[in-house]
This record gives C-alpha cells, sequence and structure tokens, in this order.
C-alpha cells in the first residue's frame, strides 16, 4: 500500500476507455458512498470538441434551464479519515491539448499533495460474462511494481489519455498504477456492466488499501448476468460461442497451465482492436 501513499488520487474518463461504462460508474460509486467537494475543473473550451462531446440542456430541481458543459474534475474528500484518502478526478476523455490537459491536472495533483495515482478503464474483450471479471493491473514504476506485485507493459505504440496523464504524473513525482477490467464484447447492449465496476473497485482497494464501500454493486452484477443468460438461452449460436470463450478462460486459469502459455494467450487477446473490442486506450498501450 505503501507504494502509492496515503492520498491517492483514482481517475476514470468517459469515453473509448470506458466500455460498459465500467470505469466511470465505479468511480460513480466511490463518488457517492462519501462526501466530496470539487477542487479544480479544467476549461471546457480548451480541451473539448462540443461537436464530439456536446453539451446537455438540463432542468434543475427549481425548474431553471442550464447548460451542463463536459468536464474533467478534481474531488477532494470533505472530511478526513483514518488509513488511505482517495481523490477523485473525474470527466470526459479531452478532444485535444493532451499534454497541456495531462500536466494542469498534475499540477493540481501536487497542490494536493497527492501521494499517488490509479488510473481505471475497461475494454470489450473476448470474455465470457459468466466467469470473474479479468482486471490488468501495471505500473511503469519500479517501486510500485515491485511493492504491488504488478506487471509491467511492453506494448509500443498508440496511446489514450490515461497513459499520458500516468506517464506526466511519473515525471513530476507521482507514482501511478493503471487498471483495466475486460467487458465481454457481445453484451454491448447490457450496459451500463455492474459485474466489472465491482471488479475494478475490488481491485482498488487491493491496490490502495482503502476501504470502498460497494452498495448494491453484487446485487445488480447477479442480475446482469443472469440477463445475459436468459439471452443466450433464445440463441444457440451466441450459447455456443459463450462456452468456447468458457473454454478458454478456464484453460487460462488451470493449475496446469504454464506461465507463457498464459502470456501468450494475453498477449494475443490485448492486440486485438481497431474494430470496436479493446478501446483505443487498453492496457497494451500503457
Amino acid at each position: 500500500m505503501e507504494a502509492l501513499g496515503r492520498r491517492v488520487l483514482v481517475a476514470a474518463f468517459d469515453g473509448w476507455n470506458d466500455a460498459g461504462e465500467a470505469a466511470t460508474s465505479a468511480l460513480g460509486h466511490v463518488r457517492e458512498s462519501r462526501s466530496y467537494e470539487p477542487v479544480y475543473s479544467v476549461d471546457p473550451e480548451l480541451y473539448f470538441d462540443y461537436q464530439y462531446t456536446r453539451p446537455q440542456l438540463k432542468t434543475t430541481a427549481d425548474g431553471r434551464r442550464e447548460l451542463e458543459w463536459p468536464e474533467a474534475t478534481i474531488l477532494r474528500p470533505a472530511r478526513p479519515t483514518r488509513g488511505t484518502q482517495l481523490w477523485l478526478l473525474t470527466g470526459v476523455e479531452p478532444a485535444r491539448a493532451w499534454q497541456a490537459f495531462a500536466a494542469e491536472l498534475v499540477d493540481v495533483a501536487l497542490r494536493e499533495d497527492i501521494t499517488g495515482l490509479v488510473v481505471m478503464g475497461s475494454m470489450m474483450s473476448d470474455v465470457p460474462h459468466t466467469r470473474p471479471i479479468s482486471v490488468f493491473a501495471g505500473s511503469d514504476n519500479d517501486r510500485v511494481r515491485a511493492g504491488l506485485e504488478l506487471e509491467r507493459s511492453t506494448y509500443e505504440g498508440p496511446v489514450g489519455i490515461l497513459s499520458v496523464l500516468s506517464h506526466v504524473a511519473d515525471a513530476a513525482g507521482i507514482p501511478s498504477a493503471q487498471m483495466w477490467a475486460s467487458v465481454p464484447h457481445y453484451v454491448a447492449g447490457h450496459t451500463p456492466s455492474p459485474k466489472a465496476s465491482l471488479a475494478l473497485l475490488d481491485r482498488l482497494e487491493d491496490l490502495t488499501g482503502a476501504k470502498v464501500d460497494r452498495g448494491d454493486l453484487a446485487t445488480q452484477a447477479q442480475v446482469w448476468e443472469a440477463s445475459i443468460d436468459a439471452a443466450a438461452a433464445d440463441d444457440e449460436e451466441m450459447t455456443d460461442y459463450i462456452r468456447q470463450l468458457e473454454k478458454t478462460r478456464d484453460t487460462w486459469d488451470s493449475p496446469e497451465a504454464s506461465g507463457d502459455a498464459i502470456a501468450q494467450e494475453f498477449e494475443k487477446y490485448l492486440r486485438r482492436g481497431g474494430d470496436g473490442k479493446p478501446g483505443r486506450d487498453d492496457p497494451r498501450r500503457s
């Protein structure tokens, strides 16, 4: 736990790095489980393309009509607590000026004495909904990897905003870790994916030591899984496909599987993309 310190900023962005809304839903659950107050919000004019991420017209509780603009906001706990405290970074993936965007937010994190960063994402993958949701956890920071027993990605290629933010934070002296939940690609119509959100929160607690209230997420995850079971029961082709995925997953998880075999399968799985499955900011792009 000490690898990330006791003031950890947790980030998730709406967009390509949020398959099944798993990451933003997980962060939203943390936000709703305790009291937070805003610290800083970026100027949306600098970073968002309104044709891609449009402002929303909303009606307030008192009947007023207001425009809600895309945002990226850092929140801090309203009341100090013992142990690890979680700051939150929530918002929409920016469309431009990523270097300035990341530098601006990391500067705020330094002013808040943030000691570690955890970025959360989720990706569409060839995995079965009937098995535990896989969460890849890695870091480019030697101390974080050693302290938390994480992996280091060897991927080289295009990256998304989560990887940029992690890189800038590490360069500024804030150690970072990345978590990615694998969401079955065939359940795109069953969003959000509470089972993936639950898996992310479980892993977040492992990495930070912060206690996270799961609320009714476990029940939501069971309902989600049952709804997909029901849909698959009426589709023989889908049922056969899920069985194939289960067989592959069980092979990965079996004690007889060698580390090299698992690594090869995982590498093949990560390198699929560009067709609406893994997002543009997944573990291979760390």
